[in-house]
């Protein structure tokens, strides 16, 4: 009976599409309105993406090349969450005004802090351009001469499209290739700093909550684009205006409750959602593991080291929080897949596909033979995850320390100047040395840090099937990486500027003289050898072929299902309601918290948990404003089953009417699985609630001119 119930819930797992999953392409989703309408959506698709009139999509921005932000006014003010300004509120901290700590709330417009390098993209429209990037490829087509033409035919499209305008336009594929849609965009580059909470708010939890549900984090932060007289983008200037959006979100204060409609309109980065067997189990039981564990010694060395001091804590801050979002979301992951069985289920719906590849083999459909492409698949992984774990191990372990990607650096200013490239190699020396004074400002405690994460995670490297590459034992390895970190002039402060003080090109193999560079390079040519590289390309190449063809063969099997295309960094929309979910037996967590849970989850001795004098007072008054829920809680967080990725970070939740109601900003530990496989009963994305946000900008920090620029209905 047991193997019998496995089979069927397979089955049923092996379907394309199953409920709550998917990230929907705007401009086609007419043809998912009658299902969101059902589900409880009360607008129409024309509402969320219409090019010939202002809409939703006009509200959205991709914020720089990684998060999402959206427009609540009609002065180019926007939120995104506090992790997605993290990098831009650290910038603008010191000791003596530290922004990440205390936070930051502009009161006035001149006070507004600029943020160089950061962009705010808005999508003008998208084109299905499959035919015309595709124009000239036949099923003959060599993949290299494939990737030629279509690189032409892209130059082509693009530049026609952009012609005369300000506006830039990008390419992706989808289905690997099987349709190409063109993003056309407008690019606003002044962008500047206008609030964020304390980190006691903006990051309650820390590295411990991350990933996990219940959670009390106020992960917001927000930002204004400003734009020249016309409206349109501009270079910083202290005479630009803020930007008019074509559309800003309205904020409901109705808040949510269990069943209720959402969806999430935003920038998701990465999914795997029609991966083989291959790949899932290269993912959960093999690079997932290396990397668990070669930054679980980073996260030690760099923790200890932001006990000693407020100074330590911001120097590490942005840093333990990049490693440890990987680290913790690969841990949930692969648990996810082991639950659910993910390498046999990918198996399962190989197993009906070949049957149904094997029915039609005679008819060759659409001019593939479909029958083979599961095998080919099979040996093209077999050729490229030994060298892909290798690989895994270097960025991991390898690139660990300051002190190897400086290293890396040294050896591709040789590899410049050997190579005749001598303008371009002197302008990286002159970075490089520019990046001096700031590496090496606190170096005596940072040194003690990098060089034990040097050791130790290349120490775990050899110990881990890299012995055979060098002929000494451990004891000896370890102690010639003492040896080579001591010794080497990345390490001794005015050393290098006084190298490349006499420095021509002509003298580029004396960069290889340095032990640490003598090392790095040496590790990297036996790692990265040219035989190597040449076998990863060619599987790579191939498996991006068979892919294309595999995916292009499941359509044709389940030719009435609705496929959604993997996660690209474009604009999607992702549907589901409030839910709470049951992550183990006899547990069940409701789809909502509170301030409560902030004084319960209180601790003055961690860090992470501290709660400012200022939010107790809040607490203990009961002082909520018209942001408390129809029981006088102050709600923090809610989630849902909507389908999320990394990108969605930042995204706006809509309620049924279209009406902002929470800002996306994590996934739930049991379902980070999602990016492979797609789980309902487990898989949730968590959102601030838009009440709590707006009580910190309110109540909490007294920035009431900022939510009197919103629009807000009850």
């Amino acid at each position: 009976m047991r193997k019998i119930f496995t089979l069927t819930l397979l089955a049923l797992l092996a379907l394309p599409v199953i409920a709550d999953e998917g990230m929907w392409i705007p401009m086609l989703l007419g043809k998912n309105e009658a299902a969101m309408q059902k589900a409880g959506m009360r607008i129409t698709a024309k509402d969320i993406y219409d090019i010939n009139n202002a809409c939703l999509k006009d509200a959205i921005i991709l914020f720089n090349q990684g998060c999402t932000g959206e427009y609540v006014s009609a002065e180019g003010l926007f939120l995104t969450n506090h992790h997605c300004g993290y990098s831009y509120i650290t910038s603008h901290s010191t000791v003596e005004h530290d922004y990440l700590t205390n936070g930051f709330w502009a009161m006035t417009r001149e006070q507004e802090l600029p943020c160089p390098g950061l962009t705010a993209t808005r999508l003008v429209r998208m084109e299905d351009v499959t035919d015309q990037v595709l124009e000239g490829i036949t099923p003959e087509t060599a993949e290299s001469d494939r990737t030629l033409i279509i690189d032409k035919n892209i130059a082509k499209i693009t530049e026609h499209a952009t012609k005369g305008t300000h506006y830039k336009a990008i390419i992706k594929p989808f289905y690997y290739g099987n349709q190409y849609f063109m993003y056309v965009n407008e690019v606003f580059t002044d962008v500047r700093l206008v609030g964020a909470p304390p980190s006691n708010i903006g990051k309650f939890g820390g590295d411990t909550d991350n990933w996990m549900w219940p959670r009390h984090t106020g992960d917001f932060s927000m930002f204004r684009v400003y734009a020249d007289s016309d409206n349109k983008p501009a270079p910083y200037s202290k005479f630009n205006q803020p930007y008019k959006p074509l559309k800003h979100l309205e904020i409901s204060l109705q808040g949510v409750k269990e069943g209720d409609f959402t969806f999430v309109f935003g920038y998701p980065g990465t999914t795997r959602r029609y991966v083989t067997s291959d790949q899932m189990e290269l993912s959960a039981n093999k690079e997932n593991p290396v990397r668990i564990a070669l930054r679980d010694i980073r996260l030690r060395h760099y923790k200890n080291a932001m006990e000693q001091s407020p100074a330590q804590r911001l120097k590490y801050a942005s840093k333990v929080a990049s490693i440890a979002n990987g680290w913790k979301k690969w841990q949930g992951e692969t648990l996810g897949i082991k639950r659910l069985q993910g390498v046999e289920q990918k198996r399962f719906q190989e197993i009906a596909f070949q049957e149904w590849a094997d029915r039609y083999k005679n008819l060759r459909i659409r001019d593939y033979d479909y029958s083979t492409v599961l095998a080919d698949l099979h040996k093209n992984y077999q050729q490229l995850t030994p060298i892909d774990l290798e690989w895994t191990y270097f960025s991991e372990a390898v690139m660990a320390s300051d002190f190897m990607t400086r290293a890396h650096n040294l050896y591709n200013i040789y590899n410049l100047c050997i190579n005749g490239k001598e303008e371009e190699a002197q302008a990286a020396i002159t970075k490089f040395i520019q990046s001096n004074d700031k590496y090496f400002a606190d170096f005596d405690q940072h040194t003690v840090v990098d060089k034990a994460i040097f050791v130790e995670t290349f120490m775990y490297m050899f110990k881990n099937g890299f012995a055979s590459y060098y002929h000494m034992s451990e004891a000896q390895m370890e102690q010639g990486l003492n040896k080579i970190y001591d010794n080497s002039m990345l390490n001794q402060k005015g050393a290098v500027e006084k190298f490349f003080k006499q420095y021509k090109a002509k003298d580029a193999a004396k960069l290889l003289k340095d032990p640490g560079v003598e090392f790095f390079s040496t590790v990297y040519v036996n790692i990265y050898t040219a035989e190597k590289r040449a076998q990863y390309k060619e599987a790579n190449q191939n498996i991006n072929r068979l892919m294309r063809i595999y995916v292009k063969g499941m359509m044709t099997q389940y030719p009435d299902s609705n496929f959604f295309p993997d996660a690209n960094l474009t604009l999607r929309v992702a549907y589901g309601k409030v839910a709470g979910f049951h992550p183990a037996d006899a547990v069940y967590y409701k789809p909502y918290s509170t301030l409560e849970g902030i004084m319960q989850k209180e601790n003055p001795d961690i860090y992470d948990y501290v709660v400012t004098p200022r939010l107790h007072e809040l607490y203990n008054k009961k002082d909520y404003g018209r942001y408390a829920n129809e029981k006088g809680e102050m709600p923090v967080a809610f989630i849902a089953t909507n389908h999320t990725t990394g990108g969605n970070s930042g995204s706006p939740v809509l309620n049924a009417d279209g009406r902002l109601i929470g800002i996306n900003f994590d996934r739930c530990w049991e379902g980070t699985m999602s990016d492979l496989l797609f789980d309902p009963d487990y898989c949730r994305n968590i959102s601030l609630d838009i009440r709590y946000c707006l009580f910190i900008i309110d109540k909490y920090a007294g920035a009431t001119h900022l939510v009197n620029e919103m629009t807000i209905v009850k």
